[in-house]
């Protein structure tokens, strides 16, 4: 019993390396994924933050799934992953300030990062604290290999450097090799390719890493990475309905009409007055 259980935390804890990655297999996140991976530090960076953010909420949401009513758990999700969202994004500002001016806007939308997300819904919400910690911290640290892999191919041939920092720490490769302002590349009398640091070039290196992932997981007997696509449209009832993969889900509509008139009516009477 005790080492079926081992197996299991140890299954959900790599799971999100390879087996299940969430860039690479689950292609979710590519948003961020392709925005920020031009340079390794910000990659890296974003990667901390991203698992910080996947382990807390997590773990709140896990403590949380027999009090959270099933009609709305989505924006209970989303309260408890903007709040630790909040707090990194504070962190950041007052500690590595570069960092936070580089991943921009791409910070603070980790709130609705379809990694962490769907973390939330498909498991945290379903299994204990501690198996909900271990796949937090499983699908973080497989987010940061796969954006950290992108962005050496991308910055190496996009600008023949690479900023091997982590939040402010480290150093560069062409500090390593004493060139100055020069680069690798120029060094061995090649140029950068520029493309690989534009928006072209990051969709290239993720559909190579997408498809080296596939063929070595179809060597072992895994199945493709797909691109699932869902149908959201409204019923009869105002009901929402999320169709995918022949799966219905229905979000029920919330009846706002008694609080619209509440304020309405109390807007009348601070005026009369």
């Amino acid at each position: 019993m005790a080492e079926a259980a081992k197996r299991s935390a140890l299954g959900e804890l790599t799971k999100g390396f390879v087996k299940e990655n969430p860039v690479l297999r689950l292609v979710l996140g590519t948003c961020p994924t392709l925005a920020i991976s031009t340079s390794v530090e910000n990659a890296i960076g974003m990667g901390i933050a991203a698992t910080l953010v996947l382990i807390m909420s997590n773990a709140v949401i896990s403590a949380l799934r027999k009090v959270i009513p099933s009609k709305v758990r989505v924006p209970c999700f989303i309260v408890v992953i903007a709040a630790f969202v909040s707090m990194i994004q504070l962190l950041v500002k007052a500690f590595a300030p570069a960092l936070d001016a580089a991943l921009g806007i791409y910070l603070p939308l980790i709130v609705v990062n379809c990694i962490i997300l769907g973390r939330a819904e498909a498991f945290a919400s379903k299994n204990g604290i501690g198996l909900s910690i271990l796949d937090g911290v499983g699908m973080g640290i497989g987010f940061t290999v796969a954006l950290t892999l992108i962005a050496i191919i991308r910055e190496f041939f996009g600008s023949g450097n690479l900023t091997l920092k982590v939040l402010g720490f480290g150093t560069t490769l062409t500090d390593i090799f004493g060139l100055g302002d020069s680069n690798v590349l120029s060094a061995i009398h090649l140029e950068p390719i520029i493309i690989f640091i534009l928006a072209p070039g990051g969709f290239f290196v993720f559909g190579l890493l997408v498809a080296l992932v596939n063929k070595l997981s179809a060597k072992k007997g895994g199945d493709p990475s797909e691109l699932n696509c869902c149908d959201v449209r409204e019923d009869a009832d105002g009901n929402l309905v999320l169709v995918s993969d022949g799966k219905t889900i229905v979000m029920p509509k919330v009846d706002t009409t008694p609080q619209v008139k509440k304020v309405e009516k109390a807007g009348k009477e601070a005026a009369e007055a």
